[in-house]
């Protein structure tokens, strides 16, 4: 596990040059916010993390529910039983494997690797706007129709799920990256994804914290680059 921080921000990484996978600690003055649960396997990292930084798991925030990002959930939860666990009020139905479109939503098929044995049921269900800590709930539908991003009002860094991806070049979800295609290959919807990134451009955030790769000071210029190459490609495609 790779351990890389910006401030109150912690990244904690895995298998990092092959197929990185992240999970992100928040410092609060009391206790630490977890977003993102990563693979079954990165739970000891996890606890050791957390205990390096000598504050306790106080909250679990999800930004979307592919099996990458909840895979340590139920793990977790047993060790930490009083930390809160947060998602979207639209992804919580795929944390119970539940991929049915709502009314109104594209008909593009979920995609991806979507939970079936989850146990743990969120204590909070999200909207737009919501604050958890020091970070704002931003509703960034694409990726997945409940994905969710947060940003740090402190600092302005923003924790974006697959939103983007940073590993092997900064792209916006949908947009297929060479060599590392598959955050695009699980995007449900590219339209929704691109409005979202344009979202998070309007955040002005002055870190770019992805599900996948490195984080990415002062991003704005690479963010605008991601959003005009995604909208080539789409034109492309029509």
């Amino acid at each position: 596990m790779r351990v890389t921080q910006e401030g109150y921000l912690t990244q904690l990484t895995w298998m990092p040059r092959l197929f990185p996978v992240n999970c992100y600690l928040v410092e609060e003055e009391k206790g630490l916010t977890l977003i993102d649960a990563a693979l079954p396997f990165c739970v000891q990292g996890i606890m050791k993390a957390a205990a390096d930084l000598d504050k306790n798991i106080t909250r679990i925030v999800l930004t979307h529910a592919h099996d990458d990002h909840v895979g340590a959930l139920d793990r977790l939860h047993k060790l930490l039983p009083e930390a809160q666990v947060f998602i979207s009020k639209r992804d919580a139905a795929l944390l119970k494997g539940d991929r049915s479109l709502l009314p109104g939503e594209p008909e593009t098929p979920i995609k991806g690797s979507v939970p079936s044995k989850i146990t743990t049921r969120p204590d909070n269900l999200l909207q737009e706007g919501d604050y958890i800590g020091s970070l704002t709930a931003l509703y960034t539908p694409g990726h997945t129709p409940g994905s969710m991003s947060f940003i740090d009002r402190r600092t302005g860094a923003a924790v974006v799920g697959d939103a983007f991806q940073t590993f092997r070049e900064v792209a916006v979800a949908g947009t297929r990256v060479k060599w590392f295609p598959f955050p695009a290959m699980a995007t449900w919807n590219k339209e929704y994804a691109h409005r979202s990134a344009g979202k998070l451009l309007d955040s002005g955030p002055t870190i770019l914290a992805a599900g996948h790769g490195n984080m990415f000071k002062d991003p704005v210029r690479v963010m605008q680059e991601a959003i005009r190459k995604a909208q080539i490609t789409q034109g492309q495609e029509r």
